[in-house]
């Protein structure tokens, strides 16, 4: 009913930045908190960053003061901006979205996104 797809990942030198894009469709009545997390293989999945839909944000030690997350509500998209990068930023990043559907009544549940890979080059 409800997909996010990310976008934006790639291959960047440490000092570089990125743009990361999710975006999500389906039957949505409203998009609760936003959030990015990141994985490497072999740990379990971190936080990044959140964003409540009145523009709370919430973010890891690791990253504040280099990352900014916004959400654009009328497109149902989140974005993180990564500046600064490090080499321990290389993951993969998913987004994750409370999301409130609509078909007989109201349903909320989290979705996440398939993940975008982040590879910073030293």
């Amino acid at each position: 009913q409800v997909q996010l797809v990310e976008s934006g990942g790639g291959l960047v030198q440490a000092g570089g930045s990125l743009r990361l894009s999710c975006a999500a469709s389906g039957r949505i009545f409203s998009i609760n908190d936003m959030g990015w997390y990141r994985q490497t293989p072999g740990k379990q999945r971190e936080l990044v960053a959140t964003i409540t839909s009145g523009g709370s944000t919430n973010y890891a030690d690791s990253v504040k003061g280099r990352c900014t997350i916004s959400r654009d509500n009328a497109k149902n998209t989140v974005y993180l901006q990564m500046d600064t990068l490090k080499s321990e930023d290389t993951a993969v990043y998913y987004c994750n979205a409370y999301v409130v559907t609509q078909t007989r009544g109201y349903y909320g549940m989290i979705y996440w996104g398939k993940g975008t890979l982040v590879t910073i080059s030293s």
